[in-house]
């Protein structure tokens, strides 16, 4: 994730990452049961979407 991203994120408000957060499982989860099938090539996205979903819950925590 670059720095601009980050920014982003700590700008929205908590209704809108926790409907990021959402969405962001919901892709991971698709992403893993297509790793399972064999038709994920970049295994690394599954990394940095884990990574993302953890920064969003952090922001959500801090701005609680």
């Amino acid at each position: 994730m670059k720095k601009k991203d980050i920014q982003d994120l700590k700008n929205r408000s908590v209704s809108e990452l926790a409907n990021l957060e959402h969405e962001s499982k919901e892709k991971l989860r698709s992403l893993r049961f297509d790793l399972a099938a064999g038709k994920v090539k970049n295994v690394a996205e599954l990394h940095e979407l884990k990574k993302k979903i953890a920064r969003i819950k952090t922001f959500i925590k801090n701005h609680a």
